[in-house]
């Protein structure tokens, strides 16, 4: 049976992944893993590409997995960072309109749905980027753009579910 090389990739991410819960936040050995996470997600959509094999199973692994990763990253994360109750508030605030988006999704479609635009894309590019940011950059200070895009990320998966455009479906 051939291999498909991106859920390989998508299985190391997980690996990645769970070995963060062993790691102290902002350490070299979280570092190290951390980047390796974020690699193995961009690896393993060019290797799909790029061998033909993208799939329906591997674009769902690949959203399974990137969300494990974002809720490691929480648990790990946020007991250090200092989160204020006005940052959670905002967490919460994208967090239904992806919830809604989700479910309109399902209603519409019954299936669950995720888009991958640009700006989820972008979104998510900031978010990696948090545990380095907070060496240089106050952390009220770069929520509130990283909050921005993620609105308007949230808005435009929703909006892109609603108005039924396929193109952006996975």
């Amino acid at each position: 049976m051939k291999r498909n090389i991106a859920n390989v990739i998508t299985v190391l991410r997980i690996v990645f992944t769970i070995l963060l819960l062993f790691c102290s936040p902002l350490s070299v050995e979280f570092y190290v893993l951390y980047i390796a996470a974020g690699l193995s997600d961009i690896f393993d959509g060019i290797a799909a590409r790029k061998t033909k094999t993208e799939s329906e199973f591997g674009a769902r692994f690949d959203t399974a997995a990137d969300f494990m990763f974002f809720a490691v990253c929480l648990v790990k994360l946020i007991p250090v960072l200092a989160f204020k109750v006005w940052m959670y508030i905002l967490i919460i605030i994208v967090a239904i309109i992806k919830a809604i988006s989700i479910v309109s999704g399902y209603v519409m479609f019954k299936r669950f749905v995720v888009t991958h635009t640009v700006m989820n894309k972008v979104t998510g590019i900031l978010l990696f980027a948090l545990p380095f940011a907070v060496r240089f950059v106050e952390l009220k200070y770069y929520v509130i753009p990283v909050f921005a895009v993620a609105v308007i990320a949230a808005v435009q998966e929703l909006l892109s579910t609603v108005l039924n455009k396929k193109e952006c479906l996975i």
